[in-house]
C-alpha cells in the first residue's frame, strides 16, 4: 500500500510541475551597478581601528 501511495504522490508532483505556465512578463532589466563604497569603507575603517588597538595593546604590554 505504501508503494502505491509513493507512486501516486510522484505522479501528482510531476503533473503539478508540468502544469505551471511560463511567466508572461519578462524580468526587469538589472541596475547598471551596485555601489561598492557603501560597506567596504566601513569595514576597512573598522579593520584599521582594530589593528591600531591591537598594536597599541601589544606595545603597552612590553
Amino acid at each position: 500500500m505504501k508503494k502505491y501511495l509513493v507512486i501516486i504522490a510522484l505522479l501528482l508532483l510531476v503533473w503539478e510541475v508540468q502544469a505551471q505556465g511560463l511567466d508572461p512578463v519578462p524580468p526587469p532589466e538589472p541596475v547598471n551597478g551596485v555601489p561598492v563604497d557603501g560597506g567596504i569603507s566601513g569595514l576597512i575603517a573598522a579593520g584599521l581601528a582594530y589593528g591600531a588597538k591591537k598594536l597599541h595593546d601589544r606595545r603597552k604590554r612590553m
